[in-house]
């Protein structure tokens, strides 16, 4: 059913929340596959650079928000895939749903107050609203 499935994460624990739904879903269809998305907007990378001024370093961060889907996707025997883009989320996220078809999108949600949500928009929002496959939020 679910064969290719997206996971956009950025390691918050809704992110982590989506992991376990994505990889329970994952389990239910033999040769699934997650593609576990980590974006990095221009606020991200301005925060890893005064964090890190390596690039090793800033490498090694970026990797550490992913160790936990990495153990749980491990420890449950999904295949998966890691890529690491560069934009604004949403944009970002919705392109790659368009180079790539995937069944499926599992996604945290970001947990926004109601006057931020309407004045901004979250990312799962907007992903929801204009992706072209089923999209799963995750509380």
């Amino acid at each position: 059913m679910f064969r290719h499935i997206l996971l956009p994460t950025d390691g918050s624990i809704h992110s982590i929340r989506a992991a376990e739904k994505a990889i329970q879903i994952a389990k239910l269809s033999e040769n699934s596959e997650i593609e576990v998305i980590y974006v990095v907007d221009g606020n991200t990378s301005k925060q890893d650079v005064l964090r890190s001024w390596d690039s090793a370093g800033i490498r090694e961060s970026r990797e550490k928000k992913l160790h936990a889907t990495v153990n749980l996707a491990n420890n449950a025997g999904v295949k998966y895939a890691i890529k690491i883009l560069r934009g604004d989320p949403t944009n970002t996220i919705l392109t790659y749903t368009k180079e790539k078809p995937f069944d499926l999108i599992v996604m945290g949600s970001r947990g926004l107050n109601s006057f931020q949500e309407m004045l901004l928009g979250s990312v799962s929002h907007r992903v929801t609203k204009h992706a072209q496959c089923p999209v799963l939020i995750v509380k």
